[in-house]
């Protein structure tokens, strides 16, 4: 018999209106992109990411739940420190939104337009992905 095929994840990334969408928006004119253009503020974007930590922690491996914990540190310290542009903090608040309402395709295509667009300056904090 012949083995189901893949999931649709594996695939790759779609090309349609939100990707490019996302794309067009990060390489937009940098001049406007004052603090004013996203003001979440970081706890609106780290709380939930620490609670779902907290939620998946009795079913995952600690080593894996401390590196996580590490990462969401970095990427609080960074918010802190001002080091994110507004286009980061946007998505990542974008991204909470989407997880939170189980959007996993929406999501996935968030984390996937950071890592593409914004590599330099995620890449202490967000991961690649289990792919």
């Amino acid at each position: 018999a012949n083995p189901a095929p893949p999931p649709r994840a594996l695939g790759p990334p779609p090309l349609g209106p939100i990707s490019l969408a996302l794309r067009a928006e990060s390489r937009g004119p940098s001049s406007g992109a004052g603090p004013e253009e996203c003001s979440v503020p970081a706890q609106a974007v780290l709380a939930p990411l620490w609670e779902a930590l907290d939620t998946c922690r009795p079913t995952m491996q600690k080593q894996v739940c401390d590196d996580i914990g590490r990462r969401l540190t970095v990427l609080g310290d960074a918010w802190a420190q001002g080091k994110l542009s507004a286009p980061v903090r946007k998505r990542m608040s974008l991204l909470v939104k989407e997880l939170q309402q189980q959007h996993w395709d929406m999501a996935d295509e968030i984390h996937r337009s950071l890592m593409v667009d914004h590599v330099n300056e995620v890449s202490q904090w967000l991961g690649g992905g289990a792919r």
